[in-house]
């Protein structure tokens, strides 16, 4: 990792193929943004990279800490169907991304005891709680299963608090969270494709023979 700290940029270089550039007057080392670099989650920085989004972030932890619901390198790579990988990472489907990604931060600061909340009983599910994220008209639900183990929507929390800076946190999630408006964007293109490739099979001959 490597900072310039004599110019107007901090340049960090973890990756061979991701450069992360971050204000210098507004980010310092010790912030959350700069430890998602040095973190399990390096895939989940090279896509905000990708999608533009350091700005936004960096403004948003200006005014408030944030919570980052990040699944692990090794479940993005398992995981992640590679139709649906080519298509956010196609420039046409920008704003699909930043979505995608953007429903994965809260702007606050949600910690494990904040998990259990509700009026269960020790041990058992409690009421779910919901937070509004930085993706337009999106929110996340939270619920806990028991004393060890809580739910952000569809996905697990495996890792609570796994990494904590001054400014924000990261919880490390199992899988990637998907808001309905990306999936659907996502089926739509591919059975536009479907459709394209249909017609294409379908077009009719050129009759060969002699007329008359």
């Amino acid at each position: 990792m490597y900072f310039r700290i004599y110019g107007v940029t901090i340049l960090l270089f973890l990756l061979p193929t991701l450069t992360f550039s971050l204000s210098q007057g507004q980010i310092n080392s010790n912030s959350i943004l700069v430890a998602l670099l040095d973190s399990h989650y390096t895939e989940v920085a090279e896509l905000v990279e990708k999608a533009m989004l350091l700005q936004t972030l960096e403004n948003t932890v200006m005014n408030n800490n944030i919570t980052i619901f990040a699944p692990r390198n090794e479940a993005l790579e398992r995981d992640l169907d590679p139709d649906f990988k080519r298509f956010l990472l196609e420039p046409r489907n920008l704003q699909s991304l930043q979505t995608l990604l953007l429903s994965h931060i809260v702007p606050k600061r949600i910690i494990k005891p904040e998990y259990l909340t509700g009026t269960g009983n020790p041990g058992r599910s409690n009421n779910p709680t919901r937070h509004r994220t930085l993706a337009p008209n999106h929110h996340l639900t939270l619920q806990s299963l028991n004393l060890t183990h809580w739910n952000v929507d569809s996905s697990r929390v495996m890792n609570p608090d796994s990494v904590t800076r001054p400014d924000g946190v990261i919880h490390g999630i199992d899988t990637l969270l998907i808001p309905r408006s990306v999936q659907d964007e996502f089926n739509r293109r591919r059975n536009l494709i479907s459709i394209a490739a249909v017609k294409a099979d379908r077009s009719p001959g050129v009759d060969r023979r002699t007329r008359t």
